[in-house]
């Protein structure tokens, strides 16, 4: 199961530094109880997630990941821990990024939680 979440950890990347955003939103669970708090953005339920990711601008997505791990918690529940490198606002930055996965029987792995900040330096 864990390679299920490496490979759609890696699709994600992709989708993100391209800003493929229906790809995005397709890895979100589609609720109003999904989760993404970012660096400049608290976003609940999954229609600001996607208002978020299409008023984006589409430049400056680039990060280079340093580190990933994943934790199986059962065979429908995953968390992967990120940590990354990105220019922000003009710095480069350390960040980190965790996701919460949960399979669905008729969705499939989707993202129900995502956490992203910056360490401070």
């Amino acid at each position: 199961m864990v390679n299920e979440l490496k490979a759609l950890f890696e699709a994600y990347e992709t989708a993100l530094v391209n800003n493929d955003v229906s790809a995005l939103e397709a890895f979100f669970w589609d609720s109003p109880a999904a989760v993404r708090l970012g660096p400049t953005e608290n976003l609940f339920g999954s229609e600001a997630i996607k208002e978020f990711r299409r008023n984006r601008p589409s430049v400056g997505l680039e990060r280079e990941v340093t580190r990933v791990e994943y934790i199986m918690l059962d065979e429908n529940h995953g968390v992967i821990n990120v940590c990354f490198t990105k220019q922000f606002k003009g710095t480069l930055r350390n960040g980190r990024q965790t996701q919460v996965w949960k399979r669905f029987p008729e969705l499939g792995w989707r993202i129900t939680s995502a956490h992203v900040s910056f360490v401070e330096e």
